[in-house]
């Protein structure tokens, strides 16, 4: 079932969610078809449960071919629950991100290049990856939301932040900098 995706200024998208404590169960499940359900009918690159109302640390994200990231490298289809980020060291990248709760908006985040995250999937299983560029950007984006962050409070310069419209008229990925 498509869940509507709650947007900037909703108080709940600032709570920290609570880890999941059942794995392997009905509503679990459901929560995650729900959430893949409305992450590809909105072509997002990833969706937290805390988006849709539902305060518990698991996210989603996956990305092919997106026309919102036409230029994003693939990311695999990943269920990440109750997780861990270690970053591989300290750079930091800048880059442009958007977010289903803040649509019609992009914005330039610092984020880190390389880093480990950890976690379970929806059965329990413990797994970790070590990735960098997009996808480290989308699982940190992801995970900030499990904290009550929407990326809009890690811009640096609100100079580049702004409607997507306006900052990329010609439909471009990114502005010409």
């Amino acid at each position: 079932m498509i869940r509507a995706v709650l947007r900037m200024g909703d108080p709940r998208l600032l709570l920290r969610a609570e880890p999941v404590q059942a794995f392997g169960t009905a509503e679990l499940a459901a929560l995650l078809s729900d959430m893949r359900e409305t992450m590809v009918h909105l072509d997002g690159a990833g969706l937290a449960a805390p988006q849709i109302g539902v305060g518990l640390r698991v996210v989603i994200f996956g990305l092919q071919s997106n026309p919102r990231y036409p230029d994003a490298e693939p990311v695999p289809d990943t269920v990440l629950i109750n997780p861990v980020l270690e970053p591989m060291d300290d750079e930091l990248e800048d880059g442009w991100e958007g977010c289903l709760s803040v649509p019609g908006m992009r914005g330039v985040v610092p984020r880190y290049k390389h880093l480990r995250y950890s976690g379970c999937d929806e059965q329990g299983r413990r797994f970790s990856r070590e990735v960098s560029g997009f996808h480290a950007r989308v699982v940190q984006h992801e995970c900030d939301h499990l904290d009550g962050i929407l990326y809009p409070m890690r811009i640096r310069d609100l100079a580049r932040f702004g409607f997507t419209d306006v900052l990329f008229p010609d439909g471009s990925a990114t502005p010409d900098d």
